[in-house]
C-alpha cells in the first residue's frame, strides 16, 4: 500500500494534466469558434456595405445616364425645330407669294370685268337710243299712215 500510493499519484497528475490540455484545447476551440463567428459577422457587416455601396454607385451611374440621354434628346429635338421652324419659314413664304399673285389676279379680273361691265352698259344705253329713234320713226310712220287712212276715209264719208 505503500507503493500504491505514489502510483496513484503519478495517474492523478496525467489526468490532471490531460484534463489541463483537454480544457485548454476545448478553450482554444471555443476563442476559435467565437473568433471566427466574430470575424463571419464583420464580414457579413463589410458585405452588406459593399452591396449598399454597390447600388448606390448603380444608382449615381443610371441617373448619369439617364441625364445623358435626356441631354442628348434635348439637343436632337431643338435641332428638330430648328428644321421644322426653317421649313415653315419657306412654307410660309411660298404660301404668301402665292396669296400676293392670287391678289394681283383678281383685282386683274375685277378690273377687266368692270371694263367689260361699262362696254355692256354703254353699248346697251347705245342700243336703247337707236331702239328708241327707230320706234319713233315707225311712230311717225304709223301716225302718218293713220293720217292717211283717216284723210282716205274721210274722203270717202
Amino acid at each position: 500500500p505503500a507503493m500504491a500510493g505514489p502510483r496513484s499519484a503519478a495517474p492523478n497528475a496525467a489526468e490532471a494534466e490531460l484534463l489541463l490540455l483537454q480544457k485548454q484545447a476545448l478553450d482554444e476551440e471555443e476563442a476559435a469558434k467565437s473568433k471566427q463567428e466574430l470575424l463571419a459577422r464583420f464580414l457579413q457587416v463589410r458585405l452588406s456595405r459593399e452591396e449598399q455601396s454597390s447600388m448606390w454607385g448603380l444608382h449615381k451611374v443610371h441617373t448619369l445616364w439617364c441625364l445623358a440621354q435626356r441631354k442628348a434628346k434635348d439637343q436632337e429635338l431643338r435641332q428638330d425645330i430648328e428644321i421644322l421652324s426653317q421649313t415653315f419659314t419657306r412654307v410660309m413664304d411660298c404660301k404668301d407669294s402665292v396669296i400676293e399673285a392670287l391678289v394681283r389676279e383678281l383685282e386683274e379680273a375685277e378690273e377687266q370685268q368692270n371694263r367689260a361691265l361699262r362696254s355692256h352698259l354703254h353699248l346697251t344705253d347705245q342700243l336703247l337710243q337707236l331702239q328708241r329713234c327707230r320706234l319713233g320713226y315707225l311712230e311717225e310712220g304709223f301716225s302718218a299712215q293713220v293720217g292717211a287712212l283717216k284723210a282716205e276715209f274721210e274722203a270717202e264719208r
